[in-house]
């Protein structure tokens, strides 16, 4: 047994000396093969390939020395390599798309195609031999031949259902988005558990493809399959999610509503998702409307509480889009507020409403006491931050509201000192970060500019692109006017111009701003003055004043950092108060053009797309 052993180390030891520069070699070939590849040089290439592949029949080697000799429109030589590789991998069918290619390059249509069906006619029951195959006739752009590579092997099994996603892809290739859309819904009637895969498919299929028949199509097929099974849930469902992929909400809204008078026992899940969704798009007509029908169903709906929300939020969130808000309008947001909290009471589900209702009490005027309505809002804050079970990342959000409040009244010390208390028990978050950018802009409003630019600087940096980009800004903007005016005097009137806005008394901020205007006509800070009195007009109601202002902005300094917030702002003010689509889509196409890189370059894109189709 030991010289049994110590013969068979010996032979091993003899053999590795001597494989070793062999496989060097062969590494050092393929190198210098792939290297002439690569240049061009195919004459060298093929010497190269072919000697590797004689030795060791290599799949790599075989297909780079076919590509070299198609590529040199050496047709016979790669005629003969494909045939012999037949010969001994007969099972590895894509070779008859390689033959088939050469027949076709030599101008043998007709024994081309015979090859190629020959290669179907051959299929066995290995799903890797199929999907070869068929990628095969892909690539060689025979994608008619690989559809039928799919649907042989569903004859030969007998099963329909196999092969779902490939050929749905293949059709939607072709443009063939009627049998596109026959294989998703056959897959759903047959397998209904599938909804999701086949939504995915048909939500990327509709982002990749700008052909307007496919989503036509695919509505046509909804209805028709929906007028034949109205008890379909699968179609029901299938209509509701296709309307919110086109974002037709109404018409979303009008199927959700069927699909629960049809199926009551889900209690409007339908209902209460487009509602979201709507909230999520600003469609707040729909969204309202959705909330209603849940809410009509009483409180025993597992969906009524969050509709209660949902429809608050819904409400709050419109009026926070407009400018300038009616009193009575308020009055009743308010009264609803009251009701609903009355209803559902102060407690960890209904923060979201509590945190609304603050907001909206401090920073509207409703008409009545301005430090009552202040002390509400601080009571709602004081109600949430005093909560056992709330969650400590919302306790720190809302101690910085607090801050904001107590900041809006005039209690700087204070929301100092409830800024810095979030900053330190928060270091590494994102809330810290928004607390030692607040305590920064207060030092900035207190005219203690140097401070405040070196806490934003650091800031800068911050994991949080929003605060990092609220920092840089005002970082800018301080250190500009530092260096234009070594007195800050100008920079002084700015600040406390800009606290006055954000405290609400705008006509003293507008008298301000205007000394600015009036003292120095050529101050580094007179665009950031037309922005702050545009922004004042907008809240005032005064729409044709503040298209001037922007617009005077977007023509005098479009090279400066404000000039696409001028521009977006003109749009949304021309689109939605001014009733001028022409002035708003010019707008946003400019935006579009003149700063691709904006951050509104995406709602742009929207807005445009849809002022220009109607859709």
């Amino acid at each position: 047994m030991r010289r049994l052993l110590f013969v068979v180390s010996f032979t091993i030891l003899a053999i590795l000396p001597i494989s070793r520069p062999q496989l060097q070699a062969q590494e050092s070939a393929e190198q210098m093969a792939s290297y002439y590849y690569q240049n061009k040089e195919y004459d060298k290439a093929i010497e190269l390939y072919e000697s590797l592949y004689n030795k060791s029949q290599n799949a790599y080697y075989y297909q780079m020395l076919y590509e070299c000799l198609m590529t040199t429109e050496q047709y016979s030589e790669a005629e003969t390599l494909v045939e012999r590789r037949i010969k001994r991998q007969p099972k590895e069918l894509k070779l008859y798309v390689d033959l088939g290619n050469v027949l076709m390059k030599q101008g043998n249509k007709k024994k081309a195609e015979k090859t190629f069906l020959n290669a179907i006619d051959k299929i066995g029951y290995d799903s890797r031999q199929v999907n070869d195959l068929a990628m095969a006739f892909e690539n060689a752009g025979r994608t008619d031949l690989a559809i039928k590579t799919y649907l042989s092997v569903r004859e030969k099994v007998n099963n329909q259902l196999i092969y779902v996603m490939e050929l749905a892809t293949l059709y939607k290739k072709s443009g063939d988005y009627e049998r596109m859309m026959g294989e998703y819904f056959n897959l759903l009637d047959n397998a209904p558990g599938n909804i999701n895969s086949v939504q995915i498919a048909l939500q990327r299929a509709l982002n990749e493809t700008s052909d307007s028949r496919l989503a036509d199509g695919l509505k046509q097929t909804l209805v028709s399959r929906i007028r034949q099974h109205p008890d379909n849930r699968q179609y029901l469902d299938m209509m509701i999610w296709f309307s919110l992929q086109q974002k037709d909400f109404d018409f979303a809204l009008t199927q959700a509503k069927a699909v629960d008078a049809r199926f009551p026992e889900n209690g409007g899940q339908q209902v209460y998702r487009v509602a979201q969704i709507a909230t999520n798009n600003e469609d707040y007509d729909v969204a309202e409307a959705a909330y209603n029908h849940i809410i009509a169903k009483g409180s025993d709906n597992p969906y009524y509480f969050d509709s209660k929300v949902g429809l608050l939020n819904a409400k709050y969130n419109r009026i926070n889009l407009s400018h300038a808000i009616a009193p009575q309008q308020l009055a009743a947001l308010e009264a609803e507020y009251e009701s609903f909290l009355s209803e559902l009471g102060k407690n960890e589900k209904t923060i979201p409403l509590m945190r609304n209702y603050a907001r909206l009490l401090a920073y509207n005027d409703g008409g009545t006491s301005g430090k009552d309505r202040l002390q509400k809002a601080a009571d709602l804050l004081y109600d949430i931050i005093d909560m056992p079970r709330a969650p400590r990342n919302i306790v720190s959000e809302v101690k910085l509201e607090l801050g904001d409040l107590l900041l809006f009244s005039g209690e700087i010390w204070e929301a100092s000192l409830l800024y810095s208390q979030v900053e330190k028990s928060n270091k590494n978050d994102v809330v810290g970060a928004q607390a030692k950018y607040k305590n920064a802009k207060l030092s900035y409003y207190n005219n203690d500019f140097q401070w405040a630019k070196s806490q934003l600087d650091v800031l800068r940096a911050s994991t949080s692109k929003l605060v990092a980009n609220d920092a840089m800004e005002l970082s800018l903007l301080i250190s500009d006017n530092m260096e234009e005016d070594s007195t800050y005097e100008m920079l002084s009137y700015y600040a406390a111009a800009d606290l006055m806005i954000y405290r609400g008394q705008l006509d003293s901020a507008l008298i301000l701003l205007n000394e600015i205007s009036i003292r120095n006509l050529s101050h580094a800070l007179l665009d950031e003055v037309l922005m702050q009195k545009a922004r004042i007009r907008l809240r005032q109601g005064h729409y044709a004043e503040a298209d001037s202002l922007l617009q005077f902005i977007a023509d005098h300094y479009s090279s400066d950092i404000l000039a696409d917030d001028a521009l977006f702002m003109l749009a949304e003010l021309n689109e939605q108060k001014l009733n001028n689509p022409g002035k708003a889509l010019n707008c946003y196409e400019k935006i579009l053009l003149d700063y691709p890189a904006s951050l509104y370059a995406d709602r742009s894109r929207k807005r445009y797309n849809i002022l220009k189709t109607g859709k």
